[in-house]
């Protein structure tokens, strides 16, 4: 019995010499048989500095200063994993028989750089000589549960590179993360600053060994950012690629896209500063995402449809959308609701913001029941929205507005200054109802067609208004036209109390510098027609145009033709008669009664000479003759002696 306490003793002496001498020893003796036990295990290269700190019961750990460790031979050079300090610590006990718990791992502003290529990850440690190692040692090692306690990355750098490309980076993050057990789900949180605020993320892996082995796992994650976040729930593998429910809600969407690189992006009202969107989501490796069944509020707008979105800086969106009542009368952006619009002596001098042109490229298709713009609203549209750097083509096939329908394209780009366009043909429009939206005129109404084409460069209305050009014609039914009475201006009496109603009106016009100019215009009533001709001061708001009324050979003597003059600002013109025309009528009528009056008095001068009724010039020559051969006849019967 005495011998075996003495060799029990032994044992115990010798293992208390053996950790004593590994307490004992040096810092950078420790370091040294450190790396090089990690070299042959794992063939990279450990690095450390400072002085190592073990401990062995009942926690097997170590505490080392600045260390580096290697990265895969195929990977950058740049090492795998760097950090400040570093603390590692495993469970002793649960060791020896077999299990890696490690209790903890701490790393103090620590870069993290995880590199994928041609289906190799460089986390995959092998050891040197054994990559190709199978049978019954590679399952032993394999089979060893490994499990987390406790991950803590302080002030981290994280990087990853996929086929040598850099995908996501990411500075001054803070992580945590467990995995208690082998059956138990993977948890982490992280966070990081970014402007106004810091991201957190909450993340849950229910099968991290799946998920290790490449194998696509279910994913849970949580994000919150200044302003909104992102909710996940589906699948993932370890590429990234995801597939799954998503909601994307925005408080305050102004916040949220700063707090992503967006900063300076104004977000007009009607386009989501509240906005929640959410869908079946497929994110793949290459940047791009799908929506399915997607369903996006945006302030009090409701869309449904689906969209594709290539990640880029802007991101290209492919999308096909419908809504219902859509309101983007706010669109322009301006909040000063007091100066937008049409002033009351002027189009508003507002600065036009147009810097959502640039929030992203692509094709969005657009279906809606009405659709409310700044200063009009269409009816049931569909519509095609070009977007390519700040520049923005919309094409309507067709839209409905102002009780009609417009085909054709409007065209609005910001790349160097603001500048709108348009070419659009406008079928069965009402008029009054067009010229009240656009310019405040309220004396025409009727159904109309005509084709328009247009140019306006500036960044208020009244400088894009005072620079218009183009040109443009129009074609109108049956209507009326207010404060003017062609019917008693001709002098026909009763007439239409103040109206003229009208059967057609036709017209063609050109643009320049603001100024819409018509020689053609001919308008048709019962009686009589009207020409027209002058100008309309778009950007001046103001007009001078001269009407025409001409009787039918019909109606040629009931009255006399009384041209109207059309002078003043939209608000109030003048309407009156031209009396210079009426004067100039007048003396030519004049001059035309004088001469009827001396001949008629010569016609009764030579009838009473000729002792006959004269009425025309060919009476004249008639009753001479008739009287020369009379004298002629008297003359001979004289000569030949008779009476």
């Amino acid at each position: 019995m005495k011998w075996l306490i003495r060799i029990l003793f032994l044992v115990v002496a010798a293992f208390g010499l053996v950790i004593g001498a590994l307490l004992l020893m040096p810092g950078d003796k420790l370091a040294t048989i450190l790396a090089e036990q990690v070299k042959a295990q794992t063939g990279r290269e450990l690095k450390l500095s400072g002085d190592v700190k073990l401990s062995f019961w009942p926690v097997l750990g170590m505490e080392t200063g600045r260390v580096t460790f290697g990265n895969a031979p195929w990977a950058g050079s740049e090492p795998m994993l760097s950090a400040q300090r570093l603390a590692v610590g495993v469970d002793a006990s649960a060791l020896l028989s077999g299990d890696i718990r490690i209790k903890r791992v701490l790393a103090d502003h620590p870069t993290l750089r995880l590199e994928r290529s041609d289906g190799r990850g460089n986390w995959e440690l092998h050891q040197p000589g054994n990559s190709s190692d199978t049978g019954a040692s590679a399952q032993a090692v394999e089979s060893r549960p490994v499990t987390l306690e406790q991950l803590e990355l302080q002030n981290a750098r994280l990087i990853y590179i996929e086929n040598g490309a850099v995908s996501m980076e990411f500075a001054d993050v803070d992580l945590s993360a467990r995995w208690p057990d082998v059956t138990a789900p993977m948890e982490m949180q992280a966070s990081m600053p970014v402007p106004g605020g810091n991201v957190k993320v909450n993340l849950n892996i229910p099968d991290l060994p799946a998920f290790s082995s490449g194998v696509v796992t279910p994913l849970e994650l949580s994000l919150t950012a200044p302003g909104g976040g992102i909710q996940f729930s589906g699948r993932v593998n370890l590429a990234g690629e995801m597939d799954g429910k998503t909601t994307v809600t925005a408080k305050n969407t102004h916040k949220m896209l700063a707090a992503f690189g967006q900063g300076g992006v104004t977000v007009p009202e009607g386009l989501g500063r509240v906005a929640n969107v959410s869908g079946q989501m497929t994110y793949t490796r290459d940047g791009r995402i799908s929506l399915r069944k997607m369903v996006a509020v945006l302030d009090n707008n409701r869309l449904e449809g689906e969209a594709d979105i290539q990640i880029s800086d802007p991101p290209e969106i492919t999308a096909r959308l419908n809504a219902g009542d859509l309101d983007l009368s706010s669109v322009s952006g301006d909040d000063d609701t007091s100066s937008s619009g049409s002033e009351a002596d002027g189009w508003s001098k507002a600065t036009i913001d147009a810097s959502s042109l640039a929030l992203a490229n692509g094709t969005i298709r657009l279906q809606a029941n009405s659709i409310s713009v700044p200063g009009m609203r269409f009816g049931k549209s569909d519509l095609t929205l070009n977007l390519d750097r700040s520049r923005a083509v919309l094409k309507m096939h067709p839209a409905s507005l102002f009780s009609g329908h417009l085909n054709g394209q409007v065209v609005a780009n910001n790349r160097n200054g603001l500048s709108v366009g348009g070419n659009l043909t406008a079928d069965n429009i009402d008029i009054n109802e067009a010229l009240v939206t656009l310019g405040d005129i309220k004396r025409l109404s009727g159904t109309g067609s005509g084709h328009l084409e247009f140019l306006g460069v500036g960044q208020n209305e009244d400088q894009i208004m005072r620079s218009l050009s183009g040109k443009g014609n129009i074609e109108v039914g049956k209507g009326v036209i207010s404060g003017v009475d062609l019917d008693r201006l001709m002098g026909r009496g009763g007439g239409s109390g103040g109206t003229t109603v009208f059967n057609s009106l036709t017209a063609s016009f050109t643009m320049k510098d603001s100024d819409l100019n018509n020689d053609d215009l001919l308008m048709k009533l019962d009686n009589f027609r009207a020409d027209g001709t002058g100008r309309i001061g778009l950007g001046a708001r103001d007009i001078d145009y001269l009407f025409t009324p001409v009787a039918l050979r019909a109606n040629a003597a009931e009255g006399i033709s009384v041209p109207v003059r059309i002078v003043g600002p939209w608000s109030g013109p003048s309407i009156k008669p031209d009396l210079t025309k009426v004067i100039e009528a007048a003396a030519e009528g004049k001059v035309k009664a004088l001469e009827d009056d001396a001949k008629q008095k010569v016609f009764e001068k030579v009838g009473k000479e000729l002792d006959t009724t004269v009425t025309d010039t060919g009476q004249i020559e008639d009753a001479l003759k008739d009287k020369l051969e009379d004298e002629a006849k008297k003359s001979l019967l004289k000569l030949l002696g008779g009476d």
